[in-house]
């Protein structure tokens, strides 16, 4: 088996964290230029260095992919993403992640992209499906979304 990166072929599930990032009623989205996901629009985040907390891990992430420095919201969500050989799925999962994606706000920084993307782009809620994102990023969107604009109505009243 190939050992491109201890992220593939792992002997444990890799710890991955996430940052959706909501201004003037758009996400901030990434396209992958790295496995997995390479060339897919995606949620910006990466996998949890040894010693870090999440949250530590979130806003490193988010700094070096988007140029962004965030402050950590709230949890949106935590999943499981495992892709499995086609040709052989009795062989151990090429990847397997466990993710937790946080709700972010930013405190700087422009958009732009870093480390292995390749592409940023803000989107509207209703542009989602133009981005070909995941079924999951698409789900955690929205869950974003609506924490968003939960969070926008209590702070007005």
């Amino acid at each position: 088996m190939p050992m491109a990166d201890s992220r593939e072929y792992p002997e444990r599930p890799v710890v991955g964290v996430g940052g959706v990032v909501i201004e003037n009623g758009r996400a901030l989205l990434i396209r992958r230029g790295g496995e997995p996901l390479k060339g897919q629009w995606s949620i910006p985040g990466g996998t949890l260095e040894t010693g870090e907390t999440l949250e530590e891990g979130t806003r490193r992430e988010m700094e070096e992919e988007t140029g962004l420095r965030v402050r950590i919201v709230e949890l949106i969500e935590v999943f499981e993403r495992i892709f499995r050989e086609p040709d052989d799925p009795s062989v151990r999962p090429r990847y397997h992640f466990v993710i937790m994606d946080y709700l972010c706000e930013r405190i700087s920084g422009e958009a732009r992209s870093g480390g292995d993307v390749t592409e940023v782009a803000w989107v509207a809620e209703s542009d989602l499906g133009a981005y070909d994102l995941t079924p999951t990023a698409t789900r955690i969107l929205k869950k974003a979304f609506a924490m968003t604009a939960g969070r926008d109505a209590r702070s007005r009243s």
